[in-house]
């Protein structure tokens, strides 16, 4: 008599790693998350110290008190930080996928030198004291310089090498014109002073108005740009072969960096390492696909940006410390970490 033998077990199939996609987005949405509690830390927490009570009042009524005043005021200048931070992680990102170098920021492209020079020009020669005079006078600068600087590089045959190097000495040139100029105009050194540390403090609901087109446009550039620029990080002659124009790709590249930066800087100054310290973070844990890095830049700049402005705040109380401080010295020993790393310093 046969007996049947039991059935052999079957074997568990193990569940599906997570993929890499998945992974991203859950980390992008982590990242809001750090974002959304970075910008409320912005307008709680400042040199004036307000209680719990007084910032939700300040918040949702408009009584005109003190404290309502004050988180006004803070409002305004977590926007601010949010747009200017965004704008220069974006740009930081674009430029050192355009010119194919780790160490590219704003300025390797003189645009914060042709901001600078500009508003100093505006306040030395036209008499121009407030923000709102200085905000389109250093956009200007920004885009002449970076349409200076396209030209220089070759425009249509424009390299990366060519784009940098003109870009280095147009920076050169217009740093000694802005030494020399303030040098000679103590009135100008008094007021550059404090717009080319870079800060947060002036931020005003004009002020987000006025620059609010130009991020917007930049931002929406920069990110339909992510698709050719990873096309062109393979090498000028498969990016043609994927059907990549260079010359577009190039020139409206530099055009979402010039708006971006050049908004940024005229809104809040000068404000270092940001755009060149996010995207090797980012690039860190998205690897070099520009599709996450530019929304991942995008996220986290303001979170940086921010969180700076909320440090100086509080280590200086009843005065402040400006953001670009802030973020030169704590940017300093991060990005000699991060350079060592060699994963973070290759693109």
């Amino acid at each position: 008599m046969l007996v049947d033998s039991p059935p052999e077990p079957r074997a568990e199939t193990a569940p599906a790693p997570p993929s890499r996609r998945a992974i991203r987005s859950l980390g992008l949405l982590l990242s809001l998350v750090v974002l959304a509690l970075v910008a409320l830390a912005s307008i709680a927490i400042g040199a004036k110290g307000l209680s719990p009570a007084q910032v939700w009042h300040g918040l949702f009524h408009d009584s005109g008190t003190y404290a309502d005043v004050v988180v006004g005021d803070r409002i305004s200048r977590t926007v601010l930080g949010l747009l200017a931070g965004a704008a220069l992680g974006l740009s930081g990102a674009v430029l050192q996928a355009l010119t194919r170098n780790p160490l590219a920021d704003p300025g390797l492209l003189g645009i914060n030198a042709g901001a600078s020079a500009a508003v100093v020009t505006a306040i030395t020669f036209f008499g121009v004291t407030s923000l709102s005079g200085y905000v389109w006078f250093a956009f200007v600068g920004a885009a002449g310089v970076g349409a200076l600087v396209w030209f220089l590089g070759g425009s249509r045959s424009a390299t990366p090498v060519r784009l940098v190097l003109a870009g280095t000495a147009i920076s050169a040139a217009l740093y000694g014109y802005l030494q020399a100029v303030m040098i000679m105009d103590n009135a100008a050194l008094g007021k550059m002073r404090f717009w080319t540390v870079g800060s947060l403090a002036s931020a005003t609901d004009g002020t987000v108005v006025q620059v609010l087109p130009f991020f917007a446009v930049g931002t929406v550039l920069a990110l339909a740009l992510a698709r050719p620029l990873n096309a062109m990080a393979m090498g000028d002659d498969t990016a043609r072969a994927l059907g990549a124009n260079l010359n577009r790709t190039r020139a409206l590249s530099m055009v979402a960096a010039t708006v971006l930066c050049g908004a940024a800087t005229a809104a809040c100054g000068p404000i270092v390492f940001v755009g060149l310290m996010v995207p090797h973070v980012v690039r860190s844990f998205t690897g070099p696909d520009l599709r996450w890095i530019l929304p991942y830049a995008t996220v986290l700049s303001p979170v940086l940006l921010l969180g700076a402005d909320v440090v100086g705040r509080i280590v200086a109380r009843p005065a402040e410390l400006q953001v670009g401080i802030v973020t030169a010295v704590l940017g300093g020993p991060v990005f000699i970490f991060l350079v060592r790393r060699r994963r973070t310093a290759q693109l």
